[in-house]
């Protein structure tokens, strides 16, 4: 059977048995080769042309070459038009190739990585790419998975392993995996070289949380789940080895199939152009057929009058033939109203733009020496109308660092550092750090400023050593000594490391735990606890409790979680305190950081055993396992003591909140799309001031059913729209499949909503029957945040919007769970940060940091669409003026397709006459310069209205052009009847009068450019100024005695223009003629700005206005934030770990797992509130300084400033 009748099996189930080859080769499966490329040797140029030509223009210039191949209707010559086709053809093929070269290399380097693969009897290095499903492979620590495999068995007890999974969900927390014990003893080679097991298995799929499957060997079947496989894209950690069986290899992996499909982007404009070149085909086509008809009128009327001295070969003697062909040869003439020039230009200036980008020291990060990067040259123009931003979280917003902030003990708060009149002292990079060298064991990397919390330790407090005993006993973090005081800490969370971390630097030194015991170093001293019990988190509990036996046979149970869960299990004897550490708590996530409250309780022994007994009786059931043990550590948490509570800062990455605020200012909605916990990702939307306590509502779609979620989201949209009855099932059908609400009723809606969304429910939601309801849902709120979601649920909430909105979006991520929603969005940007490069090889722009999004959106986008947008209206303009003098003349010619200018000039005019000064236009121009494009973000309002450049643009531009070619033809024609030569002699050459409109052409165009120029640059100026001079020069030269003498037959105009231009009467006619053509859009243009000013041309007022003062740097007043108090440590960890620890199945045999530490960064900025309360209300920041507070009069107040400052 022919391959392309080839039918692709299904597959519905994976047969895979270890270390068979030939097995599994009759299943061809899928090997180990990843290919994200587009392109190959072979099909490079026939894809390639294919993309280019859904350019509608290039295909149009394909059928004009032919055209112009057929003598009898060609009066110009093939060449005018094969050669900048050509020539634009290969430029884009070029740059296609340069892309996907890179793409070619990146696959090159990831598919011949090495792996130690078990081939006949002995491990052997092979290629990844030769990888095969069913080998066994064996992985080393800090090693990448090669495939998806199920995992055989490890250097650790029971066959533990530990991953980092942020290449796939973005999370850098380390998550624990374990083989069947029957496979765990699989440890030497003779044994792995007899495993012949087979697994039947799910097919694949991109479920990265979900693995169903079952492994046959000895005639005994064993469970599979996702617990015990390694996906592609994990690293394995704190693991000295693991052997696993490949199940799904390369394309067939669960990451690629999160990955999705590279796509051909194009830019809206593309999209324009094609169908303005569309239109402006069929306005030709008019012209053709109006002159065509004039010519068979003319030839049956009066063309035999003109054959005694004009014969007609025998295909004019017929007049309709003739009015045939003489349609052809005008549509060949007025083809340059879309002159191939204008697709080499438009390459031109994006790849100008694209350097620009590259070249931006502001978006240059010199920590790490990452420049900016524009990686296509095709979207330039696009980034001045993102509408919609789609954000990852972990990375991205992020550094996913937690550092120690402050806390309250015993209602006294440490962490800030006051000077000498008690006034709060803000902390920098210069304070000095509290010194900690009375602790030999401490972490040097560890900052804390307040020295007061040293001596309260020292002083010995009860409160304050019990305070960090609690950190130092009750968590689930891992240990390992690498030397003498060298304490790596292996933590599950980010914040939980924060915390053991803390504890060790004031005193209270994890060192040691086994599954009954916990050592901690307390101010020198080591002093082991018997661990009892741990009562571990979950998302209900959300807080964590362990119960220890000290060494003087007190039993204690220690417990950290939710403020709010842990005050309601206070005893009343806490009352007062629980007031004071209350407000402390609010202060503390008024500045955005994360608290937890801490408690203890002393257990009577008679009561613990009794207790002891019911908890070990629970932990053995199977049914209602989790219901009794819930109930058992609800009847022993109760009655605690307060002890004080901590607030850890998550590092943002620099300037986040004010790039975010800023963004918001410019009417983009950024949506955070992330795979961390609901809780998490809301903590983060605090932080960055997406999420807000003055906000009317926030909507926590949480629903386990698709019936619940569709509640869920009806509900939330009546609130919105202030339905004061719940919809009928009519009206409820309807909601359903209606379109999103109109974009002016989201404008109308006064009060501010936030969305947040978990993994579950938005797969829910995302069902055909309910997307639209999202979709309607969510665009009505400010904020919007999905959580727990997979990549391709990532993609999908991109495709929804883009789809369904038709507005421009753009994705931004730095790893590669980020990747399928890099490739769906119009833009995807890609962050050079701590995930791995995938995201950047897929990404259009990249650079080092979320901040540098404001920038290039602001900055770059703008000026590239509004250049690419004059240009276009320039180009249009002149090319219009330029072609349809010919139709004009088509009437006083007999409609007999002469051309009005002679050959050379035409060939010339786009190419060398007026190219250069629409490129320098299009590539310096700028209406306000990037300080005030980032100081007034409304002014990227126009961009994603499309108002600068849309149908009723082109329209009024080719009416400018036509009027200007009408005025170009009649005002030389009719002068050239009544003016005389100085001898006295009438201007009657065709010759003549062909300079004088082609001269006035040059200089009107000229002219007009320069009016239509905002920021002048000295290549402006040459280019401008120096046009005009070569033609001159090219018009004298062309028509000089010399070259007459040398090309005879090709330029006979000998002496025309010298004869011309020195008549005075000729420059009379050509000075007219541009004042004529110019004046008129000069005034309307005065009037226009004068009348009825844009925000760009207040801005650009105010601009020029304070040129000579210089401009002064905007000044923000920091104001502290309000809000709700959140716990770090419920929003961080995750169910199970507690349970490993007591079984003692984590622990190594030799030594401790470990993790290493995460290092801290420089302070984050936390400015703004509220920089704007409506998205409408401060369009711009005057140079004055603005207050940013949370009061909507001040924000009003600000804004009538603005105008006032403005006007």
């Amino acid at each position: 059977m022919a391959f392309w009748r080839r039918k692709t099996h299904i597959e519905k189930e994976r047969f895979v048995k270890a270390n068979d080859r030939e097995y599994n080769a009759k299943f061809s499966y899928a090997d180990n080769r990843i290919k994200t490329s587009k392109y190959n040797i072979l099909t490079f140029l026939p894809v390639n042309l294919f993309e280019q030509l859904q350019r509608v223009a290039n295909a149009y210039f394909i059928v004009l070459l032919i055209l112009q191949l057929i003598p009898k209707i060609s009066s110009l010559s093939w060449f005018t038009t094969i050669v900048p086709l050509v020539l634009v053809l290969a430029i884009t093929a070029v740059k296609d190739a340069t892309d996907d070269f890179f793409r070619h290399r990146s696959d090159r380097n990831v598919n011949n990585r090495q792996a130690q693969v078990l081939i006949t009897g002995s491990l052997q290095n092979e290629k990844w790419m030769n990888v095969c499903v069913g080998d066994i492979i064996k992985l080393e620590n800090n090693q990448f998975v090669t495939a998806d495999i199920l995992l055989l068995c490890s250097s650790e007890p029971y066959g533990l392993c530990y991953i980092e999974t942020s290449e796939l969900d973005g999370e850098t927390n380390l998550k624990v995996r374990q083989a069947l014990t029957v496979t765990s003893e699989l440890a030497d080679i003779s044994k792995l070289v007899k495993f012949n097991g087979e697994v039947i298995c799910e097919p694949p799929n991109n479920k990265l949380d979900k693995f169903t499957g079952t492994l046959f060997w000895r005639d005994c079947k064993y469970p599979l789940d996702n617990e015990k496989m390694l996906l592609r894209g994990c690293v394995l950690r704190n693991t000295e080895w693991c052997f696993g069986m490949v199940i799904f290899a390369g394309l067939q992996t669960k990451l690629m199939q999160n990955c999705g499909k590279t796509i051909f982007k194009r830019t809206s404009i593309d999209k324009l152009m094609n169908t303005l070149v569309l239109w402006i085909f069929g306005f030709l086509i008019c012209m053709g057929v109006i002159l065509a008809i004039g010519n068979t009128v003319w030839q049956s009327i009066l063309g035999k009058n003109f054959q005694v001295f004009l014969p007609l070969d025998e295909s004019h003697s017929n007049a309709v033939f003739s009015g045939f062909l003489t349609f052809w040869s005008y549509i060949i003439i007025l083809n340059t109203v879309v002159p191939i020039s204008l697709y080499v230009s438009v390459e031109v200036l994006r790849l100008g733009h694209s350097y620009f980008i590259n070249w931006d020291r502001k978006m240059y990060l010199s920590a790490k020496d990452t420049p900016a990067e524009a990686r296509t040259t095709t979207l330039n123009e696009e980034l001045g109308q993102v509408e919609f931003i789609f954000s990852d979280k972990t990375g991205t917003l992020t550094q996913n660092i937690m550092v120690f902030s402050k806390c309250s003990i015993n209602g006294q708060t440490y962490g800030d550092i006051y000077d000498e009149f008690r006034q709060k002292v803000e902390i920098t990079e210069k304070t000095a750090r509290v010194d900690f060298s009375f602790n030999p064991l401490r972490d040097t990397k560890f900052s804390f400023y307040d020295g007061s919390l040293v001596d309260a330790v020292k002083l010995e407090g009860p409160s304050v050593h019990e305070f960090f005993r609690v950190l130092a006993l009750c968590h689930t973090v891992m240990p390992e000594e690498k030397s003498e005081g060298d304490l790596v800490y292996q933590a599950q969370s980010p914040d939980e490391g924060a915390l053991v971390t803390a504890a060790r630097n004031f005193g209270f030194v994890f060192r040691a735990r086994t599954p009954e015991t916990i050592t901690v170093f307390e101010m020198g001293q080591a002093i082991t606890y018997q661990l009892l019990a741990i009562l571990d988190f979950n998302n209900l509990r959300k807080r964590m409790s362990v119960i220890v036996r000290n060494p003087l046979g007190q039993i204690k149970l220690y417990c950290k979680g939710a403020d709010t869960l842990i005050f309601e299990r206070l005893d009343v004897s806490c009352l007062e305190l629980m007031d004071s550490t209350s407000e402390h708590l609010s202060e503390f996530a008024g500045e955005g950081l994360r608290t937890l409250a801490l408690a203890y309780k002393d257990l009577d022994e008679d009561y613990f055993e009794v207790w002891m007994k019911k908890f070990l009786s629970a932990s053995t059931i199977i049914e209602n396992r989790e219901e009794q043990l819930a109930a058992l550590y609800e009847e022993v948490e109760k009655d605690l003591q307060l002890l004080g509570a901590t607030a850890i800062e998550d590092k943002l990455q620099d300037g986040v909140p004010e790039t975010i605020a800023c963004l918001s200012l410019a009417d983009i909605k950024i949506w955070v799309l992330t795979g961390d916990k609901l809780e998490t990702a809301m903590n983060i939307g605090y932080s960055c001031n997406m999420l807000r306590d003055d906000m009317n509502e926030i909507f926590i779609i949480s629903g386990n059913t698709q019936l619940e979620v569709q509640q869920q989201l009806r509900s939330a949209k009546e609130h919105i729209l202030g339905l004061s009855r719940v919809s009928s099932a009519v009206e409820v059908e309807k909601s359903d499949i209606e379109p999103c609400p109109d974009p002016v009723l989201e404008v109308a809606i006064i009060a501010e909503y936030g969305l947040v969304v978990n993994g579950n429910s938005l797969a829910h939601a995302l069902d055909p029957g309910l997307k639209l309801l999202l979709l309607d849902v969510a665009c009505l709120c400010k904020t919007v945040i999905c959580c727990r979601v997979t990549p391709l649920q990532k993609a999908q909430v991109v495709e929804l919007v883009k789809t369904h909105r038709k507005a421009v979006t753009l994705a931004i991520g730095d790893g590669a769970n980020d990747v399928s929603m890099i490739k769906m969005a119009h833009i995807g940007v890609g962050i050079s940060g701590q995930e791995g490069m995938q995201a950047v090889l897929s990404s259009d722009y990249s650079f080092a940091q979320f901040r540098y999004l404001q920038r290039l959106l602001l900055v770059h986008g703008r000026w590239s669409y509004f250049r690419m947008c004059n240009f276009l209206r320039y180009f249009f303009y002149k090319n219009f003026a330029f072609t349809l003098v010919h139709f004009w003349y088509g009437f006083f010619c007999g409609f007999s397709a002469q051309t009005v200018y002679d050959q050379w000039f035409i060939t010339l005019f786009n190419i060398v006459f007026t190219s250069l000064p629409v490129i320098a236009m299009g590539l310096f121009d700028q209406d306000v310069n990037d300080r005030n494009s980032m100081r007034c973000p409304s002014l990227y309002k126009p961009g994603q209205l499309n108002l600068q450049f849309n149908k009723r643009q082109f329209f009024l531009c080719t009416l400018q052009g036509l009027g200007t070619s009408f005025l170009l033809f009649f005002i030389p024609y009719g002068a050239f009847s009544v003016v005389l030569k100085k001898d006295g002699s009438n201007f009657s050459d065709q010759q003549a009068f062909a300079v004088t409109i082609a001269t006035s052409l040059v200089l009107v165009v000229s002219v007009q450019i320069g009016f239509d120029t905002h920021y002048w640059t000295a290549i402006n100026h040459m280019f401008i100024w120096g046009s005009v001079a070569v033609y001159f020069a090219i018009l004298f030269a062309i028509q000089s005695n010399g070259i007459f003498g040398v090309f005879t037959s090709y330029f006979p105009f000998v002496g025309t223009s010298r004869n011309t231009l020195s008549e005075l009467n000729v420059w009379l006619v050509i000075l007219l003629t541009a004042v004529l053509c110019v004046v008129p859009g000069l005034v309307v243009s005065f009037l226009k700005v004068q009348l009825f000013p844009t925000q760009t041309d207040k801005v650009r007022h105010l601009q020029q206005s304070r040129k000579r003062r210089g401009p002064q740097e905007q000044s923000l007043t920091r104001v502290r934030r309000t809000s709700s108090r959140r716990s770090a440590y419920a929003f961080s960890h995750q169910q199970g770990f507690g349970e490993l620890i007591t079984s003692g199945k984590n622990m190594r045999r030799s030594a401790t797992c470990s993790a290493p530490s995460a290092g801290h960064s420089a302070q984050n900025s936390n400015w703004i509130e509220n920089v704007v309360k409506r998205k409408n209300e401060v369009a711009c920041a005057p140079e004055e300084n603005i207050p940013v507070t949370n009061s909507r009069s001040n924000v009003t107040e600000t804004k009538a400033q603005t105008d006032e400052a403005l006007s």
